[in-house]
């Protein structure tokens, strides 16, 4: 089992997603001999998990079901262990379409986190690209480490446990991009200038604060990038339902249309009309948003090395 590769059969030692629905679902490892339990019931690992297909529909010991899902990068994001406040899939899209990453890019990256990001940075740069990811925190580092080995894409990335800020990444001209998502961004400008290619570069900076994200402007400015521009993405869902509104009353104007000599059987008579719309409604479609919505996550600051 790997994150960038598919597999059709569960082995011992993957790590799955149990679906129970779409806002309950919950990562484990298979092992021989191990159980885990649901609200439905014991899953057994060696007879109900090892040897079946990615997808199968599993049933539990109390009769009810869940699905096991093979894992993604988006699926990781909503199930991971949170060690650190974590990026989601509105930020890493647009992230990864900014940067204009592609299989065969290098990407250097700080902080690693909880690895909700770096997964999916992986998976893009996958199979000839590289991450090389930069932890402050020492148990984090390790724990990153651990996980990516688990899951199959260790080739794929470098974790090095040191301070972006004062050490740099330890490489130098040959990234393709730059994330940074730590507290004071505008100290590591001048490192992750010295990690990008020779020319043509990309850089992004994740800050929830505005005070951070001019520093970290002004900054870049120093240092020479160009293309200097700040977003920030807010998730409005809409729910779509059907609405029944009355149809008004024309008066004389409306009758005299009604008898201008329509054929009732052509599809275009207005006289043809469902019985809706003969007891005096209509019903459609339409779009309304929620009143809640998702609000700011943070800034994201992307420039170019020129």
């Amino acid at each position: 089992m790997s994150f960038v590769e598919y597999g059709d059969t569960i082995k011992d030692g993957d790590t799955a997603i149990v679906f129970l629905g779409h806002e309950s679902m919950f990562p484990v490892k298979v092992q021989h001999g191990s159980v885990t339990q649901t609200k439905y019931g014991v899953i057994r690992h060696s007879t109900d998990l090892i040897g079946k297909k990615y997808g199968s529909k599993v049933t539990c010991s109390k009769g009810g079901w869940v699905f096991i899902l093979h894992p993604t990068p988006e699926l990781w994001t909503m199930n991971l262990p949170h060690r650190t406040q974590i990026l989601y899939s509105t930020d890493i899209s647009l992230i990864t379409m900014m940067l204009e990453l592609k299989p065969g890019s290098i990407i250097c990256e700080s902080g690693t986190g909880s690895g909700s990001l770096s997964h999916a940075l992986i998976r893009t740069v996958a199979p000839t690209g590289h991450l090389y990811t930069v932890e402050f925190h020492q148990q984090r580092a390790e724990k990153a480490r651990e996980e990516f080995r688990e899951h199959g894409v260790e080739h794929l990335v470098t974790v090095t446990n040191q301070d972006v800020c004062k050490n740099g990444f330890g490489v130098s001209n040959i990234a393709d991009a730059v994330f940074l998502d730590i507290p004071s961004p505008w100290e590591a400008i001048g490192h992750a200038k010295s990690a990008l290619k020779a020319e043509g570069g990309r850089i992004c900076s994740f800050s929830p604060c505005i005070e951070q994200v001019q520093r970290t402007c002004l900054a870049m400015e120093e240092y020479g990038f160009t293309e200097i521009n700040t977003l920030e993405i807010l998730l409005r869902v809409y729910n779509v339902r059907t609405i029944s509104l009355q149809i008004p009353d024309l008066g004389k104007a409306a009758e005299d249309n009604s008898s201008a000599g329509f054929d009732s059987s052509s599809p275009s008579n207005p006289g043809s009309l469902c019985a809706d719309v003969q007891a005096g409604t209509v019903q459609f479609k339409s779009g309304v948003p929620l009143r809640d919505m998702v609000g700011h996550t943070g800034y994201l600051t992307f420039a170019t090395k020129s």
